[in-house]
């Protein structure tokens, strides 16, 4: 006999249970080292959280970008025109994944899920998974510290190419870099060895959800942009800033017992006496305001 329909209880606990996964894969992620996470498949788990989707279908979507990938690549000689051009020939010319320039401050744009559907994303989105494709080809690749605009450096037999896989995976020289510089920093900006500097896959991460936290707050979404700065915590328990940012958006949605724990947690991290003594003080008057 077949299986009615599932009723409503069994179809939250299921999406409970999904949930429940996915915070799981975060906390694993904010407790491992910096170089064992694994970029795609964690920024898959922050997407599900929103959309209750399993992760199987996405992975086996970049299992075969891998394969096709590497076939590409098959006849590639040393240094890194071939893969680069590997890369753009799979990612870009044949899946057609391209920045999203027409709805730039669309939300689907940093969800990994939705950029994987619709093929656009943001350039931090397609640089995870661009980091992630060549990463699977055993090819050094990671992100740029670099300002406005996620850029990704490929290495190779001592050769270096700067790419941006908002743009089709297009090169990068220092001239158009020094463009880019000046139209987020202003007129005055100077590229610097700095910008030329790796990022850890955490930060790469928490710069896509950072994107979702500052829309929805711009937007007046409070309590929305506390449910990504949670799933911020969970991947970097350890960055003071991200508590002191949770203790005042706590407060600032009337939940003072929970404002008291960050910023507790953040005098336990943060640097310097002024700032854990602003923090204490401001403590003090959550903690009036609770009596």
């Amino acid at each position: 006999m077949n299986a009615g329909p599932a009723s409503p209880t069994d179809r939250n606990r299921a999406a409970t249970k999904l949930d429940e996964d996915f915070w799981a894969i975060l906390r694993r992620a904010g407790a491992a080292p910096d170089e064992s996470l694994d970029l795609l498949d964690t920024a898959l788990a922050l997407a599900a959280l929103e959309r209750r989707t399993r992760l199987g279908w996405y992975r086996s979507h970049a299992a075969r970008l891998v394969d096709e990938i590497a076939e590409a690549a098959r006849e590639v000689g040393r240094g890194v025109d071939g893969p680069a051009e590997a890369m753009r020939a799979v990612l870009f010319d044949r899946y057609g994944y391209h920045g999203d320039q027409v709805t730039y401050e669309d939300l689907q744009n940093a969800n990994m899920m939705r950029v994987i559907d619709r093929r656009k994303g943001l350039p931090v989105a397609l640089g995870i998974l661009y980091i992630h494709l060549a990463r699977a080809q055993g090819w050094a690749c990671a992100g740029l510290n670099f300002p406005g605009h996620f850029l990704v450096r490929l290495d190779r037999d001592g050769e270096r190419a700067i790419v941006d896989p908002f743009d089709g995976g297009q090169r990068r020289d220092p001239a158009d870099m020094r463009g880019l510089l000046k139209t987020f920093l202003g007129h005055d900006a100077e590229l610097t060895p700095e910008h030329y500097a790796p990022v850890g896959n955490r930060a790469v991460l928490l710069r896509l959800q950072n994107n979702l936290k500052s829309r929805h707050a711009a937007e007046g979404r409070f309590e929305d942009a506390m449910k990504v700065l949670d799933t911020m915590l969970a991947l970097a328990p350890r960055e003071a800033h991200l508590w002191r940012e949770a203790g005042l958006m706590r407060a600032r949605l009337g939940e003072y017992g929970a404002a008291i724990e960050a910023l507790d947690r953040f005098i336990a991290h943060a640097q310097g006496d002024r700032v854990r003594h602003e923090a204490a003080t401001l403590v003090q008057q959550l903690r009036a305001r609770l009596n």
